[in-house]
């Protein structure tokens, strides 16, 4: 990662031509998955089968804080996020578009050490970028769209399909990205030095792609486990991994109305820098963990016979608990709607 210097390193102008003559240095024109990349007015993909696709916008002040990310921190963090969606349902990465609002402030010293923390997640997925726009704003606006291919053997994962008695599952760390928020939004960067995995883990999220694959293949010969980026964290996203939001699922629509969930969550499976937050502050630990949004972890649902063998051949991965035929969820036998909801983007105090 590159020292959190000044971004005012070049004088030139931006204009169009010198942003987009950057970002060719660190993005490769031509891609397997492309028949025709930038410099049209569209791109063409070669599709040869169905494509999964998700948007995210990644915003000033609102996702993230000039105080304490760097430029390659954000370019990193716009397309990991993304990324993060796609292993979610058990996809290949395969490319994306940036449309970018630039403000007054940025200059090419900024703009290059952004794109390299961008190409940083892009290369490691294989990611081409296709395309996209670039305009002036008054704060800096990302949005970025991604697409995928399915596992090979596999299909796509959904939320839905998760049924009485399956086990419940994480892949990743809970309620660490919340510590390090909230230790960033506190001491800056200097958070760094106290909180290193913490403040990574907002700061540089991984996305779970190869255990999203893994369990789409595993799904592929048998009845495929209910997979999702954990994102809002799990007091606001397991209710949709059952169903329990209103929305209907595409899968099995009859089986997931009035889904519960028994989850067992001890303070042995959280994070060393989660339960030092919690003895700090005087916080329940395990609350931290059901409440931490951002963690870009991965939360699903499977047969029981299918636990053993994904527990063997998935790093990171521990079951949580099991799903109940009752419309409650509780964890460590108290009532989860108890402790409040998770990270929504319109509560005003919930912003970067």
């Amino acid at each position: 990662m590159a020292p959190a210097s000044s971004t005012s390193g070049s004088a030139a102008p931006l204009s169009e031509d010198r942003i987009l003559a950057c970002l060719a240095g660190y993005f490769p024109q031509t891609h397997p998955s492309l028949l025709l990349g930038r410099g049209d007015d569209c791109a063409v993909l070669k599709a040869g089968r169905p494509l999964c696709v998700s948007s995210d916008l990644f915003l000033e002040d609102i996702h993230f804080r000039q105080s304490y990310f760097t430029p390659e921190d954000m370019g990193y963090k716009a397309l990991a996020a993304n990324v993060s969606d796609l292993a979610g349902c058990g996809a290949r990465p395969l490319g994306f578009t940036l449309c970018l609002g630039l403000p007054a402030w940025a200059d090419m010293d900024w703009l290059n050490r952004f794109f390299s923390g961008m190409a940083e997640v892009a290369g490691l997925h294989r990611m081409a970028l296709a395309g996209g726009d670039l305009s002036r704003s008054e704060k800096l606006h990302v949005s970025i769209t991604v697409w995928g291919e399915p596992a090979d053997p596999g299909h796509f994962l959904v939320r839905g399909g998760s049924m009485p008695g399956d086990v419940l599952f994480v892949v990743g760390s809970l309620g660490l990205a919340r510590v390090g928020l909230n230790r960033l939004e506190a001491q800056g960067r200097q958070a760094l030095n106290e909180w290193p995995a913490a403040c990574a883990a907002h700061l540089r999220p991984v996305p779970q792609v190869d255990a999203g694959l893994m369990l789409a293949r595993a799904g592929y010969n048998a009845r495929p486990p209910a997979l999702m980026d954990l994102s809002d964290g799990i007091m606001r996203d397991l209710p949709r991994l059952l169903g329990l939001t209103g929305e209907l699922s595409v899968t099995c629509p009859e089986k997931c109305t009035g889904l519960g969930a028994e989850i067992v969550l001890p303070q042995g499976r959280l994070h060393p820098e989660l339960l030092r937050y919690a003895a700090e502050t005087g916080k329940n630990p395990v609350h931290e963990a059901l409440l931490g949004g951002e963690d870009y972890a991965l939360l699903g649902s499977c047969a029981p016979d299918m636990l053993p063998p994904l527990h063997a051949a998935i790093p990171g991965l521990f079951s949580i608990g099991v799903v109940t035929a009752g419309g409650g969820i509780e964890c460590n036998n108290a009532p989860l709607d108890s402790l409040g909801g998770g990270f929504d983007h319109f509560d005003a105090g919930q912003d970067a």
